[in-house]
């Protein structure tokens, strides 16, 4: 793969958070899955090689989209927009001030052989952890998605992981939604 289109698809994509929900019927929904956890709820969502995780608490609703794509998306309750290209770290706390969103995204492009060796060692992830998962074949080769969420207290970790044969690119985000015990 040429570094013109590695860098078309780095550059692509973005962390959209909102501050409320967003519909399903804008997005090429291919896994839903909704974990129930003391007061908060979180609903993920995989798309090829795209996610959104909706979190609410009372009257307190965010939502995190990573998309490789910046035309046709919702714009009302967007709280902040940001490339994942390279390594990034981010934090809002919500009006409400009872939740507070954090996450770090990292990205690479790998050769070949190494992309399909993270891609092994993707699969293998998935069976260990019954991960949320969703993998698609293309012209490039094998594709994939993967969310692992550890739901606790008073927070939620999510691990996303997309996996695109199109430049060897691996897209990595790790993100929390916390809020106080009251």
């Amino acid at each position: 793969m040429d570094v013109v289109t590695k860098q078309l698809c780095t550059q692509s994509y973005q962390v959209v958070l909102y501050a409320r929900a967003l519909h399903p019927e804008l997005f090429d929904l291919r896994s839903r899955k909704v974990v129930h956890h003391g007061r908060y709820e979180l609903e993920s969502w995989l798309m090829p090689g795209n996610h959104v995780l909706r979190f609410e608490l009372g009257d307190t609703c965010a939502s995190e989209l990573v998309i490789d794509r910046e035309d046709n998306l919702p714009s009302t309750g967007v709280v902040s927009a940001f490339p994942c290209a390279g390594e990034k770290d981010f934090e809002h706390s919500f009006e409400t001030g009872k939740v507070k969103y954090l996450s770090t995204v990292q990205t690479e492009t790998l050769s070949e052989n190494l992309y399909l060796s993270t891609y092994r060692e993707m699969k293998d992830h998935i069976r260990e952890n019954e991960s949320q998962t969703f993998s698609w074949e293309s012209e490039a080769g094998p594709n994939l998605s993967v969310l692992d969420v550890q739901a606790m207290h008073t927070e939620v970790h999510i691990q996303a992981y997309h996996l695109v044969a199109q430049g060897g690119f691996v897209l990595r985000t790790a993100s929390i939604f916390e809020h106080q015990a009251n």
